[in-house]
């Protein structure tokens, strides 16, 4: 959505935005063309959306949602990027019935207990937002079947395209999205583009470009927009706790001069498996030792997300995501970290705690510290 917007943008458009959860302020989660929504107009919004409500049952994101599409039906704009909640098929913001493209990138294990606990029945319930004769992009997908004897996610959102007779885009075959130096090769029903490699940071954001892309693409009698747009727009492209170094915050302890800091919100095996990857890519280009700072929710899988991270790490500490709700403990990670290489520190209230006993216990050497786990961690920082 990031991707997609900043190219719109680029090309002059509109554009609504919805995304959850959000970092530091509510507000983020609905832009009105461009704009992330005043707090007036908010204020406003929840009264009216309260008041209909007239005290039925409802969740945070069924009312979040509801306000959300009074601004952007209130407000002018070209285009809406929505992003759904957790699911898919039975997600509060599929009530659009006709959306012009609908995109579904990397499905991971994730909210198992609503969605399933394969891959497949992830992907069943998430194709559930393609409609009827609408366009879908695929991203790349895993090719593990778990336990479904040998069904992949891919096979169910081909499943439901042809159930809805929705033309399919599927990553590795209609298109393609490939690293070339600082630059990426995307391909589309065989024609090639050579575009600037996304402003953030990761091999996978290409691999997400690449669905931003081929969703443009589709979208191009509609909005069109030249190349030069298209590589503005990637060249520019911002969103927080993605990969985002830290270069100075006042929550946190300053580290010694030569240090690094970086947070990344993922919290899945896909987000592990891409975070390792630019470890080995940074240890490639400046090898230095790799600190971890985990924080978790207690419904998260710490040894999926850890499995291609911890070979790389020099130690791993511990900290609370929030003030509220259970986290993953220490007693949970031991078990998980001995047989590797990695230091076990311990576990601390808050990231600044963590941070400050590294700096004492390393001090003599240049380091790289990643804060990483949950995106609840932002207001810590």
């Amino acid at each position: 959505i990031a991707m997609m917007r900043a190219m719109l943008e680029a090309g002059g458009y509109k554009v609504h935005v919805y995304t959850s959860p959000h970092l530091r302020k509510f507000n983020e989660r609905i832009v009105l063309a461009g704009q992330e929504i005043g707090d007036k107009a908010l204020e406003e919004l929840i009264d009216e959306a309260i008041d209909l409500n007239a005290g039925a049952d409802i969740t945070f994101f069924e009312i979040t949602t509801a306000i959300a599409f009074a601004a952007f039906k209130r407000t002018s704009a070209d285009v809406l990027l929505l992003e759904v909640g957790l699911g898919g098929k039975l997600d509060c913001t599929n009530i659009i019935a006709k959306p012009y493209v609908s995109v579904i990138n990397r499905i991971s294990m994730d909210h198992t207990e609503f969605l399933g606990n394969t891959l497949a029945d992830i992907a069943q319930e998430k194709a559930g937002i393609i409609k009827y004769e609408t366009p879908c992009i695929a991203g790349y997908q895993s090719t593990d079947s778990g336990k479904d004897s040998g069904i992949t996610p891919m096979d169910r959102i081909v499943e439901q395209a042809v159930d809805k007779s929705a033309p399919l885009f599927r990553a590795g075959n209609e298109w393609s999205c490939e690293e070339d130096g600082d630059q990426m090769i995307f391909t589309f029903k065989g024609e090639q583009l050579t575009l600037p490699a996304p402003n953030l940071i990761g091999a996978h954001q290409v691999d997400n470009a690449g669905a931003a892309l081929a969703a443009l693409k589709v979208l191009e009698d509609r909005f069109p927009l030249t190349t030069d747009q298209i590589a503005q727009g990637l060249r520019k492209v911002h969103w927080p706790a993605r990969l985002e170094r830290i270069e100075a915050c006042a929550k946190l302890p300053a580290l010694p001069d030569d240090w690094e800091l970086w947070y990344d919100g993922g919290h899945n095996d896909s987000a592990g498996a891409a975070l390792a990857e630019q470890i080995r890519r940074w240890n490639e280009e400046r090898p230095m030792p790799t600190h971890m700072i985990l924080g978790m929710k207690v419904d998260k899988d710490p040894k999926a997300y850890l499995k291609d991270i911890l070979p790389q790490l020099t130690s791993l500490s511990i900290t609370r995501v929030n003030d509220i709700g259970a986290c993953v403990t220490a007693a949970q990670i031991e078990p998980i970290i001995e047989d590797h290489k990695a230091q076990f520190i311990g576990e601390w209230a808050n990231p600044a705690g963590a941070m400050e006993n590294l700096a004492n216990l390393y001090h003599d050497a240049s380091a790289r510290v990643i804060i990483c786990g949950s995106l609840y961690l932002a207001e810590k920082l």
